[in-house]
């Protein structure tokens, strides 16, 4: 069964007249005859009954005519929509993610660019800051966010919002470090950050800020695992203020003092790449998805 065959069925049933319907759909007579032949074959029913005014359907007929009116109907929305999506931006993307997917707005990204250019793909890598930024410098990932300053002019940075740090400290240690100074919590030990975590940087520009050489317990990758190390007593670390000051509601951690420091929470991606189509539009969809940062 074809779709020009349920053309001239719907046609031929709405003239009422073979010769008619021949016209409107530019075909001969016989060729019109011989597509309906075709159909009642095909469905084993008789679908016309012929006279010498012309042609009107049989009760079967009647009842598959709507169902054909339908799926030309579905067939006429598909080629519109075909026809709308036609020089449309594709292509594919991949974009480096890290922390949350809430604080990078990543749901309302994601949405805006499937509703705006629904032929472009996107993939997600979830990593840390210091390898998703390597692996934008060497074009392995197309775009990515990143926490902390970014040291390569081949990589271009588009700063989204400054998250704050404050110091966690194990819930137990807060009536002895309760007052005390910097060079007491240089004493204690801290939890450290791999090379390639945004919070190493941060630590060590902290540690030389107030002279302090801390005993490190472990370098672990992730902020909630060092999340974790802390609420298991194991030391002290900088934590994203939000996340800490949730903890500490539920008397899981100690907020030590009111010290803090603040990161830029960036978009990043190759300075190769600055007028490139797909990492335009992404440069787009940002602006709309962070208006308040006037990007």
């Amino acid at each position: 069964m074809e779709i020009y065959q349920l053309r001239t069925f719907v046609t031929v049933a709405q003239q009422g007249h073979l010769t008619q319907a021949a016209e409107i759909l530019h075909l001969s007579q016989p060729a019109v005859t011989a597509q309906i032949k075709a159909l009642e074959e095909e469905t084993g029913i008789s679908l016309f009954e012929r006279s010498s005014a012309g042609v009107q359907l049989t009760e079967a007929g009647k009842l598959l005519l709507p169902e054909a009116e339908r799926i030309l109907a579905g067939s006429r929305e598909m080629l519109n929509k075909a026809r709308a999506l036609k020089g449309q931006l594709s292509g594919k993307l991949r974009l480096g993610t890290i922390l949350s997917p809430e604080l990078l707005r990543l749901g309302p990204m994601l949405a805006l660019l499937k509703q705006r250019y629904p032929l472009v793909q996107l993939s997600t890598l979830q990593g840390i800051s210091g390898s998703i930024l390597n692996e934008v410098r060497k074009k392995e990932l197309d775009a990515g966010f990143f926490i902390g300053k970014n040291p390569y002019q081949t990589v271009h940075t588009l700063t989204l919002e400054e998250l704050p740090y404050v110091v966690a400290a194990p819930a137990a240690w807060r009536e002895t470090l309760q007052g005390c100074d910097w060079r007491t919590l240089g004493r204690q030990p801290w939890v450290g950050a791999t090379q390639f975590s945004s919070l190493s940087k941060l630590h060590a520009d902290i540690w030389r800020e107030h002279n302090i050489a801390p005993k490190k317990v472990y370098d672990v990758d992730q902020e909630q695992a060092m999340l974790v190390c802390v609420e298991a007593g194991l030391g002290l670390c900088m934590l994203r203020r939000d996340v800490a000051e949730a903890a500490e509601q539920e008397g899981r951690l100690w907020i030590w003092g009111d010290a803090e420091v603040t990161v830029p929470l960036s978009f990043i991606y190759p300075a190769e790449m600055a007028d490139d189509v797909l990492v335009r539009l992404l440069l787009e969809i940002l602006r709309d998805v962070w208006p308040e940062r006037g990007l």
